[in-house]
């Protein structure tokens, strides 16, 4: 297996199945520190650094608790307008990259840009870690999704999979190349302009994943171990940021899971994940139901990111 010292996370296109389960192993080495809130010693000398040019909640704050759950250290910025990158000067990503490898041990960026991650890795000698980017990828994500799943069924093969909402997302793009590493099969439910391209498509195929376009939950809800969904109601992830709009577009039926869906229509065991923010894709009155887990994923994001950290700077082999 190769060694994750040192090693850029930016894609899940090359991740091998073996390196999931390691991710995994460590995730459960280090969970008393999540499970019993507190912070240890075993990054103490070491420091993170996160730029993030575009908002964010969840990503950012399990990093940033990861690495302090783990006693190291956290500088950076969660917003580009406060920085020479984002304002008047608009410095370039290999400038203002060169200049935070000194500032710390391992990078943690997001980007509206898709690439960025990859650029910044080519100029810098410490680690870079792709928290999203624009609408390329989002690889700690679905290490988060894939523990989140193996936890609870305690497999991640045979498994059939929903894959809802704009399949242009990030979270779509690495969730696809993962699934594709193991023996499941996928539905994929979008609106068409919101689909996978072509070549999108051919490259999943290539990669050996087995996968159906539908038209409606409707049709296959009732196969599925997990639906894994993302809004069809999005803002543009090619811009720094975007105010909400004077009128939002709501979600058609096709496209959303609903309670009494749930009730009348999925396995008794299927399990929901999204990544989040939501909009009516995703009532609140799912969030009761034994099939949510998206709140789980919350406390498994700080797992999954200390096993990455503890790794990629050799507190762990």
């Amino acid at each position: 297996m190769r060694s994750f010292l040192g090693r850029d996370i930016l894609s899940l296109q090359d991740f091998e199945r073996h390196e999931y389960f390691r991710v995994f192993e460590v995730a459960a080495l280090l969970e008393p520190y999540a499970r019993d809130r507190r912070n240890g010693d075993l990054l103490k000398h070491k420091t993170l650094v996160t730029a993030f040019y575009q908002p964010s909640t969840r990503t950012r704050l399990a990093t940033e608790a990861a690495m302090h759950r783990l006693g190291g250290h956290v500088t950076g910025f969660s917003d580009a307008k406060m920085t020479r990158a984002g304002d008047f000067y608009q410095e370039s990503i290999q400038d203002t990259f060169k200049m935070l490898e000194y500032y710390g041990d391992v990078i943690a960026i997001r980007h509206f840009q898709q690439g960025a991650p990859a650029e910044a890795a080519e100029h810098v000698s410490v680690p870079i870690i792709n928290c999203g980017d624009g609408w390329g990828e989002h690889p700690t994500q679905v290490i988060t999704d894939l523990l989140t799943i193996y936890r609870e069924k305690g497999t991640l093969d045979g498994l059939t999979w929903i894959l809802i909402g704009d399949m242009r997302m990030r979270t779509m793009h690495s969730i696809t190349y993962a699934l594709s590493k193991f023996d499941v099969k996928a539905y994929v439910i979008s609106p068409p302009e919101m689909s996978l391209t072509d070549e999108h498509k051919t490259r999943i195929t290539d990669m050996g994943l087995r996968w159906e376009e539908k038209e409606h939950i409707d049709q296959v809800i009732g196969e599925a171990d997990v639906i894994y969904m993302e809004p069809v109601v999005q803002p543009d992830y090619t811009k720094s940021r975007e105010e909400v709009p004077d009128q939002k577009g709501l979600t058609p039926a096709n496209y959303q899971v609903t309670r009494k869906l749930l009730f009348e229509k999925a396995k008794p065991d299927s399990i929901v994940l999204h990544s989040l923010p939501r909009q009516d894709e995703l009532l609140p009155d799912v969030d009761k139901t034994r099939h949510q887990r998206y709140w789980v994923e919350a406390y498994n994001g700080v797992l999954s990111r200390m096993a990455l950290l503890a790794l990629i700077l050799g507190a762990v082999e």
